[in-house]
């Protein structure tokens, strides 16, 4: 803030000249005292100027007795896997009081590198949503897939030096910061100081504290509560996370004590548009908990103050003089929803739509990101024992399990046996055109008939596709690949359902609650098949990803996450 205006902000602070604006009668969520304040809110040049009595406006608003908290936090979340470009994700979120998201862009990262990232920092501008970006931290996530972008120690360097990020992004190595791997340990050093967000999934012990002795300040892939504890009693920010295929919230709750609380965050990671439309975000996570029994205040302490503490944003997470007028207001303080959402001091959203103009121009976004070379593709897998590995997947998780089981075979060749929900997965390279692909069988998906593909698959984004006969799959694959990228379901040799993502085989630039249909036609396509799952593309992108346990299949071959390797499908 120039001197000038900071020089008018006191001004207004002390009453000697009129506030841009005062929200009069409110009752104020104090997330410092832990108590509730009855006072007006003067504004000035989206700052708070002064909490208290007898401000002065040039408007007034007549908040009534409606509560006013802080504006949300989302502590750490995908903006690609809402399928939508920033502009569209904060029309989806903002009505709901989100009003800040630490955002990790490895996903378009690990397409199209460093240009993906400033890519969603020009479009993340002039949005009524202040998004921080962290530098993605693992592109490509391991050797053990090809990627179609990479992020060296140098790149990071730039980034920070262009104010593109705030800190490090989700350290998904994990075994490479606790055995002191130099490329990890260098990106690590490149963020002087910077905040560094950790991924180590069921780490304890002496590697948690290897891991945490290198700097990484924070992890958001608890799920039992034991695991979540020792992370927080090891100095670990605990970010209890809520997506929508990783439900680990109603886990969590009983963890929580007014002794421990300052140390936990709430974060969503990875939320598709039905679920951002239809549930909610933060809020959600925060209705959810003071239904647990988490006293109000506490439950909204999680989603603002704590988190905006671990990043270093002294400006966030209160209502204070000195602070964004970020803020929301609400009725009833056992189940918060927005009414009135203030961004920079102006009234974006009302009774949960939006408020104001056409979305932000979209700056210039990577597209044509699909090269596929078929002809280097085989469908059949010839049969090498009568025993494979199989991917247990497990609903509402992203972790899986490492079964052996019999091989159904014919011909010569093993192949998917529907009878004991045991399907064909292929995972194929997109980026380059190499031409490498894996293959493998998964358990959970319950398809009866055809297939379901995609090029959103965590975090390489390579095609992955999963089907009960290679007719179908070959069907689907080569429609996602035709769209640029996309979400499509088939039966045969009918295409039944498809979602373009032309914005790097991962977004749509198209409306939110466009792509939330179209979202919700390929879903329904996929629980026509047969699949009981609460979101199979959700989940089938989480299959490719070969840095959470038990067993992952990449571009590259089946992935023994525990021992860090590729391994045969056959046994």
């Amino acid at each position: 803030m120039a001197d000038a205006e900071m020089s008018s902000l006191l001004a207004v602070a002390r009453g000697d000249r009129p506030a841009d604006r005062v929200l009069t009668n409110g009752r104020i969520i104090n997330t410092f005292s832990g108590e509730i304040e009855s006072a007006d809110i003067a504004i000035f040049a989206g700052r708070i100027a002064g909490v208290g009595k007898g401000y002065r406006g040039v408007e007034q608003i007549d908040l009534a007795g409606q509560y006013v908290s802080p504006g949300l936090i989302d502590a750490h979340v995908h903006i690609e896997s809402s399928l939508c470009v920033p502009s569209q994700f904060a029309a989806a979120v903002v009505p709901r009081g989100i009003t800040t998201v630490i955002a990790d862009p490895h996903e378009i990262a690990n397409v199209t590198g460093s240009d993906g990232v400033r890519f969603m920092a020009a479009a993340s501008q002039n949005l009524p949503l202040s998004v921080y970006l962290m530098a993605p931290s693992c592109v490509p996530a391991t050797p053990m897939a090809n990627a179609g972008g990479a992020l060296t120690a140098d790149d990071l360097r730039r980034l920070l030096a262009e104010n593109a990020v705030l800190g490090l992004a989700e350290v998904m190595n994990f075994p490479g910061v606790i055995n002191a791997d130099s490329m990890v340990m260098e990106k690590i050093a490149a963020m002087n100081g910077r905040p560094i967000d950790g991924h180590c999934p069921g780490v304890i012990g002496n590697g948690l504290c290897a891991y945490t002795a290198a700097g990484v300040g924070s992890d958001h892939e608890s799920v039992t509560v034991a695991e979540a504890k020792e992370k927080l009693a090891r100095g670990l920010y605990v970010l209890i996370r809520e997506a929508t295929n990783a439900r680990n919230l109603d886990t969590l709750l009983p963890m929580i004590t007014p002794a421990n609380s300052r140390r936990i965050c709430f974060c969503t990671d990875d939320r598709t548009p039905g679920d951002l439309l239809n549930v909610g975000s933060i809020d959600h996570m925060i209705r959810r908990a003071i239904s647990y029994g988490i006293a109000p205040i506490e439950a909204i302490r999680m989603a603002t103050l704590n988190s905006a503490e671990w990043f270093g944003l002294k400006d966030l997470g209160a209502i204070a003089p000195g602070r964004r007028a970020d803020l929301f207001t609400f009725d009833d303080l056992a189940c918060p929803t927005a009414r009135l959402v203030f961004s920079h001091g102006k009234m974006v959203a009302k009774d949960g739509a939006m408020l104001g103009g056409a979305a932000a121009s979209l700056p210039a976004a990577p597209m044509s990101t699909c090269k596929v070379d078929w002809s280097k593709i085989r469908w059949d897998v010839p049969a090498q024992s009568s025993r494979i590995l199989v991917i247990g997947s497990l609903a509402d998780q992203l972790i899986t399990e490492n079964r052996v089981m019999a091989a159904t075979t014919g011909g010569g060749k093993a192949v998917a046996d529907v009878s004991r929900d045991i399907l064909k997965m292929m995972v194929i390279e997109r980026h380059h055109g190499r031409g490498t692909f894996g293959v493998g069988f998964i358990q959970g998906f319950g398809l009866k008939k055809g297939a379901i593909a995609g090029t959103v698959a965590h975090d390489h984004h390579n095609l992955v596709v999963i089907g009960t006969d290679d007719l179908s799959m070959q069907s689907a694959a080569h429609a996602a690949a035709a769209l640029g990228g996309g979400l499509t379901a088939a039966v045969g040799e009918n295409v039944v359902a498809s979602l373009a993502l032309p914005v790097a085989g991962l977004m749509s630039d198209r409306p939110l609650a466009e792509v939330a249909a179209g979202y919700a036609k390929v879903v329904s396509a996929a629980r026509e098949f047969g699949s009981p799952l609460n979101d199979p593309f959700m989940a089938m992108s989480f299959m490719a990803l070969e840095v959470i346990p038990a067993l992952k299949l990449t571009d590259l071959g089946l992935v023994d996450v525990e021992q860090f390797k590729i391994v045969s499908l056959f046994v």
